[in-house]
């Protein structure tokens, strides 16, 4: 099957189990058809799918991701020792592990097509992800603490692991304990990564969207807390706007 003809079989698919959306028209445009797949894949709850389903979806995303182009950390240039800076979409690194931005429901961005990291993750992983979340999460009983860490798979994700963490929330002015919160974000993921063998660990800007912690506070917090704990775990600082990377590279010398 050509992408296109993927898309339009995995929405088919995605409309015939949720009525609601049923009547909604497949775009003929290749854009259209990209967004509305990703919006059903945003709002579709944590269950179970057929494995011809999941075929076509797997083919599909890393068809994508190739397509955007992967960037391996063995190509990246380091700043200082085992330290990284580097500016794109987090879902293209082949890395060890990359970490997720997550809410305390830890089940992913349900707003179709919404900007944030999250949503990001869990559209180009698949729907796979989703439910090894929920999964995970029904174990644990509870919503996830903020300042902790958990494991998954990275399914169609370059990389071989996500890490989910949950920031503080930023309301008003910045609180001691919201950046104990979020160095305790850092140290949480390192310290999985440790415990479980992996050798690089990529972090996003951890609450500084949707949670609005201030991009330079967060940013000296980030690199502080990486420098004190990282040991020989290889990090990438990675950003996506210009602003992010000029303060990451001006604290980076």
């Amino acid at each position: 099957m050509t992408q296109k003809e993927r898309s339009a079989y995995l929405i088919g698919e995605l409309l015939k189990e949720q009525p609601q959306y049923r009547d909604i028209a497949i775009p003929q445009d290749e854009q259209g058809q990209k967004r509305l797949l990703r919006g059903l894949m945003n709002v579709r709850p944590p269950m179970p799918i057929g494995t011809e389903f999941l075929a076509a979806q797997d083919a599909y995303l890393r068809a994508e991701t190739a397509r955007k182009g992967v960037t391996d950390i063995a190509d990246l240039i380091p700043v200082e020792p085992e330290i990284y800076l580097w500016q794109g979409d987090i879902t293209t690194l082949k890395c060890g592990a990359i970490v997720n931005a997550a809410n305390s429901g830890m089940t992913g961005c349900y707003v179709p097509c919404h900007g944030c990291i999250d949503n990001a993750i869990h559209t180009y992983a698949g729907i796979q992800l989703r439910l090894a979340c929920a999964e995970m999460m029904k174990k644990q009983g509870h919503e996830e603490p903020t300042g902790q860490a958990k494991l998954t798979p990275a399914y169609n994700l370059p990389c071989d692991y996500v890490l989910h963490t949950v920031g503080p929330i930023v309301y008003g002015g910045v609180t001691q304990r919201d950046r104990e919160l979020l160095a305790s974000c850092y140290r949480s993921c390192l310290k999985l990564a440790q415990e479980n063998g992996i050798k690089s660990v990529a972090f996003c800007c951890i609450s500084t969207g949707e949670f609005h912690f201030p991009n330079t506070q967060a940013a000296k917090i980030a690199v502080d807390t990486v420098r004190q704990y990282k040991g020989d775990t290889e990090v990438i600082f990675n950003v996506f706007k210009d602003a992010d990377y000029e303060i990451y590279r001006e604290l980076l010398g």
